[in-house]
């Protein structure tokens, strides 16, 4: 049976995404076809954009705001080698109390404001034990065990279709960006697939081991809510994810939040270098 196509009236989070989209317009002239989620400790990278217009999250209308450490909460705009790019400096999580579509938001806007690609990154654990701290990885999958979908729900077809394709959720142009770059600055790349859990706790050993028997390479607690809404737009999505730590159960050691920024600290200038010499590469295949 055909599925019934939803009403021709816009939906309320369609409304409210383009009036985000446009407040945020109405502050810059520059118009990013390329947008980036800086994850824990990865904040950094917005500040060297140059020409940059900085914009609160609380600024910006029905933007869900950051309450997690090490989350500024701002919007930046500004170039990348002359390259016009929009980042987020910090997103919000399940584990915050917002819902998945909320988390989804800022891509919702994105896809309002012309966005074409998204380069969305986060601090995990590392579960391949091929793995060490500090080590970037290049999703090239995910697994959702978050139990919830930014896509449940009325379907606005101005968004994208009811039952969106995920057989390449990660553009296989984007990651050979990603292998032949850190090929060329010596970096040790690796590709994962990254498991989303809910959070905020970390993983027990029985859980990291589980995951590992599933095929996880990596596990954390965001990007999935706003991969699958990019996708569902039509939107191309590069994953990166920085290995702050070993899961659970790996090292003995335990877990703690100061460790993941230590260590997003430590690669920073690594994972600066990295997205300086993708994103041009990005932004003339769109």
């Amino acid at each position: 049976m055909p599925v019934k196509k939803t009403s021709t009236k816009p939906s309320a989070e369609f409304l409210q995404a383009e009036k985000a989209a446009k407040s945020i317009l109405s502050k810059t002239k520059l118009r990013p076809q390329i947008a980036l989620v800086l994850g824990s400790g990865l904040g950094a990278f917005a500040d060297e954009f140059a020409n940059a217009t900085k914009i609160p999250y609380a600024k910006i209308p029905n933007f869900p705001r950051s309450t997690a450490i090490g989350h500024v909460g701002q919007l930046v705009l500004g170039k990348v080698d002359d390259i016009a790019v929009a980042g987020m400096q910090g997103r919000v999580h399940l584990y915050e109390g917002y819902s998945a579509k909320q988390v989804a938001f800022p891509v919702r806007v994105f896809q309002r404001m012309g966005v074409k690609a998204i380069i969305v990154t986060n601090a995990a654990g590392g579960i391949n034990l091929n793995y060490s701290e500090g080590a970037l990885v290049a999703l090239r999958d995910h697994i959702n065990l978050q139990g919830t979908n930014p896509l449940i729900g009325p379907n606005d077809d101005r968004f994208g279709p009811r039952f969106p394709d995920m057989t390449q959720a990660y553009d296989l142009e984007f990651r050979r960006f990603v292998a032949e770059s850190g090929r060329n600055l010596s970096l040790n790349l690796q590709e994962g697939v990254y498991l989303a859990l809910a959070g905020p706790n970390y993983e027990t050993p029985g859980e990291i081991h589980s995951f590992r028997t599933l095929g996880a390479d990596l596990v954390g607690m965001s990007t999935v809510p706003e991969v699958l809404a990019a996708r569902h737009s039509g939107i191309r999505v590069l994953g990166i994810s920085c290995v702050t730590n070993m899961a659970a159960g790996i090292t003995g050691k335990t877990l703690t939040a100061e460790e993941v920024f230590e260590t997003g600290a430590r690669v920073k200038h690594q994972f600066i270098a990295l997205l300086r010499a993708i994103i041009p590469r990005i932004a003339a295949s769109l």
